[in-house]
Formats: structure tokens, sequence, C-alpha cells
């Protein structure tokens, strides 16, 4: 029976049996409660500033906000994880990245190459300009040189250093076309002006001789030579060696028989001939 002795046992039994229960599923209950009002005030407090601090906060930043800012704090806390969408994964190919950067050397490379080029040309252009400037420096200098030496060089000279032995004229019964000058052979034999060389080489009477014609047409004629030094059609100045005295020929000894032909073969006296001229014998 409800009310008997045995059922207010088993009633009694049974309250001291769930009241430990009780109390434990009540604590845990106030506890929840307790966390839930907190997190709750923290957001709150949280929140209030959010809206600002957005403002001024980096988009990561943003991904943490309080939870009670939030929307929905339930759905929040409640929440499974979504799964993300597909995200792109760059697979990077060493081979490939190896070859782009060796291309990037090389064109530098080129680059650099180029660069050295055009500056080595134009160092080279400019050692071209200086050399090609200093040779016509030297070229120019030689040239006033020359002018000056042609300048100084005498228009007219003496055939032959040494004795005058024999003049024009009459000698030994017969005609003496020129004049005789002694010396030691191998003696240097002078064109007396410039001229071109109409003749060298034997002729009779004079074993050897050498025929000048100067600008005048005036023919000098020097034989008896031991040595000739110019060949025929030669151009000579004014005291450039053309022979050396010699004893070929008719002759009596070394010397230099030396003659003048002015125009039309006439031969003159050469004493008065290079007298006029400032040169004595």
């Amino acid at each position: 029976m409800p009310n008997s002795p045995e059922c207010m046992e088993t009633g009694l039994a049974r309250h001291r049996t769930k009241g430990p229960l009780v109390d434990v599923i009540t604590k845990v209950d106030l506890d929840r409660k307790k966390v839930v009002a907190v997190v709750v005030a923290a957001g709150a407090l949280a929140g209030a500033g959010f809206a600002q601090a957005a403002t001024t906060v980096s988009p990561v930043d943003r991904m943490i906000a309080p939870v009670a800012a939030t929307k929905n704090l339930a759905a929040v806390m409640t929440a499974e994880a979504r799964p993300q969408g597909p995200q792109t994964i760059h697979d990077v190919n060493a081979g490939s990245e190896a070859r782009k950067l060796l291309q990037a050397e090389q064109i530098q490379a080129q680059f650099h190459v180029a660069g050295a080029l055009k500056s080595a040309e134009g160092a080279y252009a400019q050692r071209q300009a200086v050399a090609q400037a200093e040779a016509a420096r030297v070229a120019a200098e030689k040239a006033r040189i020359a002018a000056e030496e042609e300048a100084k060089r005498p228009k007219c000279v003496r055939p032959a250093q040494g004795s005058f032995t024999s003049g024009f004229g009459a000698r030994w019964g017969t005609s003496h076309n020129g004049v005789d000058i002694a010396n030691a052979i191998g003696t240097p034999i002078v064109s007396v002006m410039e001229g071109t060389v109409v003749e060298a080489g034997p002729a009779s009477g004079f074993g050897l001789w050498v025929r000048v014609q100067h600008g005048d047409g005036t023919i000098t004629v020097y034989g008896h030579m031991n040595t000739i030094d110019v060949a025929q059609g030669a151009k000579v100045k004014a005291g450039q060696q053309i022979a050396t005295i010699g004893n070929r020929g008719q002759s009596t000894g070394p010397h230099l028989h030396f003659e003048v032909w002015v125009a039309g073969g006439q031969k003159v006296n050469p004493v008065g001939w290079l007298a006029e001229r400032g040169v004595s014998l």
C-alpha cells in the first residue's frame, strides 16, 4: 500500500539515492549559466567598441571579433566548422624556375657585354682619332722641315771637291770643252742643280759619264767617274750624289771632267756659268 511502512522506506531510499545526482545536475546547470553570463557580459563590453575598432584594425583582426558582437551568439557557439571551398595550389617546377633564372642572367650578361663593347668601341675610336691627329701633326711637321731644308738648299753647287787642274779652251792642240777637278778615287760627285738624269753609263773618251738636264734645258756632263750612283730617268736635287771620281777613259789621273751644254748643245765655259749662279771653282 502507498502509505505502508514499506512504501515509505522505499520512497525515502529513492529520495536519498536521487539527492546527490540532483545536486550534481543542479551545480552543473548553475556553472553553465555562470559561464554563459560571463561570456555574454564580456562580449557586450567588447562589442561596444567593435564598430569603431573595425575601421582601424586589419582584416585578420576582424576575424577574431568577440563572440557577443556577432548577430547570433547561439549560432556561433553551436556552429560546426564549415568546409572551405576549393583552393588553388601553385605547383612550382624547379627546372622551369632554373631556366627562367638562367635566361635572366644571360640577358643581364648580354646587356653588360653590349655595354662593354660599346665602351671599348668608343675608346678605340677615340684612340684612332688621337693617332690620326698625331700622324697628321707629324706629317705636317715633316713637310715643314722638308720645306725649310729645301728653302735652305742652294740652287747651284760645286760639282766636286778637289783641285782645279785644267780650264775651258784650247789645250795641247785641241779644244778642252770643260774643266777638270782632281781628287782621290771615290770622292763624291754631285749634281750642280736640280734636274733629271738623261744618261748614265759608258761613253767614248769618258769611260763612264752621267748627263743631267735641268729646268731651263741646260745639260751638265760628268765624266771619268769610278762608279755611277743614279739611273737614267732619276730625279736629283742640287748637291745630290750621282757618282764618284775615277780614272776611266782618256784620263791622266783621278779627276772629274765637267762640261755645261746650254740649249741647242752649245758648250760654254763652266767657270762663268757657275759664277753667274754664285758658285766659284
